[in-house]
C-alpha cells in the first residue's frame, strides 16, 4: 500500500468520525433548541432568530422582552468565548467541553421554578454557546453545530460549483449538521409535548452519552477539530530611505 492511499484512507476515517460527532452534537442542539422554545418560548440556540425577535420587541416598545432576548445575546457569545476556556490544553478537548454542557444542562434542568425561568433561560443558552466549540472543523472544512444557515450556504455554493463542472470536495459534509439539528428538533419538540420539563433533563443524558462517547475519540483527532491556527506573517516595516 503506498503512502497516499495509507493517507486517503486515515483522513476518510477521520472524516467520517468527524461527520458522525458532528450529526450527533447537532442534534443535541435542534432538541435543546427545540424543548427551549417550547418550554421557555424563546430560542436557546438560534441566535439569528432571537435577533430578530429583539429588534421586533424594541419596535413595538415591549424593553423587558427585548433586553431578555439581548442579554441571551451576550451570553450566548459568552458560552463560546468559555468553551474555548474550558478547551485550552485539554488532551480531550471535545470530552471536556461535552462535559461541561452536560453540567450546564443539568443545572437549568434542576431549575424547576417559574421564578428561576430567566436563569433556565440562560444556562440552556450558555451550553449552546459552549457547545460550539466541541468540533470547529473537519478536515479544514467549517463546521457550524448551533446554527446551519452557514453550512446550507456552503452546501448550496457546493452544489452551484459542482453543477458548472469546478471540483469542490467535502461541500456534502455541510448537509450533516443540517439534518442532525431538523431531526433533533422534531424529537425535542415531541418530548417536551409528552414529557414537559423532565424533557431537560433527556437533554441532559443525551449530552452525557456523547461526553462519554467523545472520551475514546484519540485526543490527537479531538485537537484537530479545533479551530486551526492560521499564521498571519508580519508585515514589512518600510526602513527610511528604502
Amino acid at each position: 500500500m503506498t503512502r497516499e492511499r495509507r493517507r486517503g484512507i486515515v483522513r476518510r476515517r477521520r472524516t467520517a468520525i468527524g461527520a458522525i460527532l458532528v450529526a450527533g452534537i447537532s442534534f443535541l442542539a435542534g432538541m435543546t433548541d427545540a424543548v427551549g422554545l417550547l418550554h421557555l418560548g424563546s430560542f436557546v440556540s438560534f441566535m439569528s432568530g432571537n435577533t430578530t425577535q429583539a429588534a421586533v420587541a424594541l419596535a413595538r416598545g415591549n424593553l423587558g422582552h427585548a433586553a431578555l432576548l439581548l442579554g441571551g445575546l451576550a451570553v450566548f457569545v459568552a458560552g463560546n468565548a468559555l468553551g474555548i476556556i474550558i478547551a485550552h490544553g485539554a488532551t480531550r478537548r471535545t470530552f471536556r467541553v461535552l462535559t461541561a454542557v452536560t453540567v450546564l444542562l443539568a443545572g437549568a434542568a434542576l431549575l424547576t421554578a417559574q421564578d428561576h425561568a430567566i436563569v433556565q433561560f440562560y444556562l440552556i443558552i450558555l451550553a449552546m454557546g459552549v457547545i460550539n466549540t466541541a468540533v470547529e472543523h473537519i478536515e479544514g472544512l467549517p463546521i457550524g453545530l448551533t446554527y446551519v444557515t452557514g453550512g446550507l450556504s456552503r452546501f448550496g455554493r457546493g452544489l452551484g460549483r459542482m453543477l458548472v463542472g469546478q471540483r469542490h470536495p467535502g461541500w456534502l459534509i455541510q448537509s450533516v449538521p443540517w439534518l442532525g439539528m431538523a431531526i433533533g428538533a422534531v424529537c425535542g419538540a415531541l418530548l417536551e409535548i409528552h414529557f414537559a420539563a423532565a424533557s431537560l433533563w433527556m437533554t441532559c443524558s443525551l449530552s452525557a452519552l456523547l461526553a462519554a462517547a467523545a472520551f475514546f475519540i484519540p485526543p490527537r483527532l479531538q485537537r484537530r477539530m479545533a479551530h486551526a491556527h492560521v499564521h498571519v506573517p508580519a508585515r514589512k516595516i518600510a526602513q527610511p530611505g528604502m
